[in-house]
């Protein structure tokens, strides 16, 4: 029988569609569904997206908490970005998180994200 366990953090935004904020399996690793940059309160922060990624990443960081893990524990991450000239501006914010641990990343620009966002990004983390 395989294991598998929710994992979900009331520091981070509920999910606003039919999935989990992570899933824990067996083998220690977790999985993060893609976070958008909304408060717990539902509401999209900025336009700008140095703000916008800061706070994804801050989402992420909740989620990841509350399954036991960190930051340095995150083997791969996918990045989305609504327009790939955000790119450098996402970077700086991003290499703040991930300063001496940094995962394996896929960075890919999309025609859309979830209420219209400028950044999403996913991660699987491993113990």
């Amino acid at each position: 029988m395989s294991y598998r366990e929710v994992v979900h953090s009331d520091q981070a935004p509920a999910p606003i569609g039919p999935y989990s904020q992570a899933i824990r399996t067996q083998g220690e690793m977790l999985f993060v569904s893609g976070q958008i940059p909304m408060n717990i309160r539902g509401e999209i922060v900025s336009h700008e997206i140095s703000a916008q990624t800061r706070r994804v990443l801050d989402n992420l960081r909740a989620i990841l908490e509350a399954g036991g893990y960190d930051m340095s524990q995150v083997a791969k991450t996918t990045v989305y970005l609504h327009d790939m000239n955000d790119f450098k501006a996402m970077n700086d914010v991003y290499a703040e998180y991930f300063n001496e641990s940094k995962p394996a990343r896929a960075t890919i620009q999309v025609s859309r994200l979830p209420k219209d966002v400028r950044v999403e990004i996913e991660a699987i983390a491993v113990r």
